[in-house]
């Protein structure tokens, strides 16, 4: 839990949940804090052992302890983005999230949207912008429209996003986003009902959860509405039975076109009666107030078995 993102705060919420949610009569928990400037095994005292990066090991009491499995509840950077993923998988160490692939293209949007077109995953009209290109306000309310989202490519839980209204309000908005990124991507505006998907797989099956239907109180889903009880969030959706059928086959072809493992959450737009895809999320928050956990509730999964079904199908995938 934690990471080097904006995100490290939430992580930290959900590292715990899990940590006090998993059946400690089965597990040995162990609570691991990564931050750029330190990783460390917290102890129920709060005190930090250094965890020994060369095999992800601690040492307690002269004894060196070793991992059977890691649970990760890191959203954003190293987490959700392929790093973590990459070096758990280089050293064999069996782990809870997608692979390495999966994360990195997912926790881009640009790329994560480019593999999915052309399988007929209908997204917003987009406008990609790099650090230090020109910025023509005019050519991009061309291709996208007003309002639209202005976003950082590769961040989450809302941070680095603006809905923009006039002409004027672009300057300011590509300036919050390049602060969490060095890549924007600025989307047309759909206007429609907002739902959140949940994918996992789930003894050895995908399962597509129970839909939660977004209603926020601000102009869009932003972290406030997140975070801060400033959004409804409504499991089961209140959609038509034909909608349903339709979002919950486009979050599962999504899921398995990018081969994903572990736990997803994705959300879309309907515009014209089709869903939108806007962003998959591989690590998304476990706290009991959190979408996704609300969905596997519905669904008759408790959180104990969520997280227990989690580890079990890490081990079972070793090669």
């Amino acid at each position: 839990m934690g990471g080097y993102s904006s995100e490290y705060q939430i992580s930290l919420k959900s590292g715990n949940v899990v940590y006090e949610t998993l059946n400690n009569s089965k597990y040995n928990g162990y609570r691991i804090h990564i931050f750029k400037d330190k990783w460390v095994y917290v102890d129920d005292n709060d005190d930090e052992f250094p965890v020994n990066k060369n095999d992800f090991s601690v040492k307690l009491n002269n004894e060196v302890i070793t991992f059977d499995c890691v649970f990760n509840a890191i959203h954003g950077s190293p987490g959700e983005d392929g790093y973590m993923q990459a070096y758990f998988e280089l050293l064999g160490i069996p782990h809870t999230s997608c692979g390495m692939y999966q994360a990195s293209v997912t926790f881009n949007k640009r790329d994560c949207l480019s593999i999915l077109k052309p399988y007929g995953i209908k997204t917003a009209e987009s406008y990609y912008l790099n650090l230090g290109d020109t910025i023509d306000e005019d050519t991009i309310i061309e291709k996208v429209g007003l309002p639209c989202f202005v976003k950082a490519n590769k961040a989450g839980s809302s941070f680095g996003v603006s809905k923009v209204h006039k002409k004027e309000d672009f300057q300011n908005a590509i300036d919050v986003a390049f602060k969490e990124d060095d890549e924007i991507i600025i989307e047309s505006f759909l206007d429609g009902i907002e739902v959140s998907v949940g994918v996992i797989t789930y003894k050895g099956e995908t399962k597509v959860l129970p839909i939660t239907e977004i209603v926020s109180e601000n102009d869009f889903f932003d972290y406030e509405a997140k975070y801060l009880g400033k959004s409804q969030e409504i499991t089961p959706a209140r959609l038509t039975k034909e909608q349903e059928e339709k979002v919950n086959t486009v979050a599962k072809k999504v899921y398995e076109t990018l081969k994903m493992t572990g736990f997803s959450r994705s959300e879309y737009i309907f515009k014209d009666g089709e869903p939108h895809l806007l962003e998959v999320n591989t690590v998304p928050g476990l706290t009991k107030e959190s979408i996704l956990p609300q969905q596997a509730a519905e669904a008759g999964i408790p959180l104990a078995d969520l997280f227990d079904n989690a580890i079990t199908e890490a081990l079972i995938s070793l090669p």
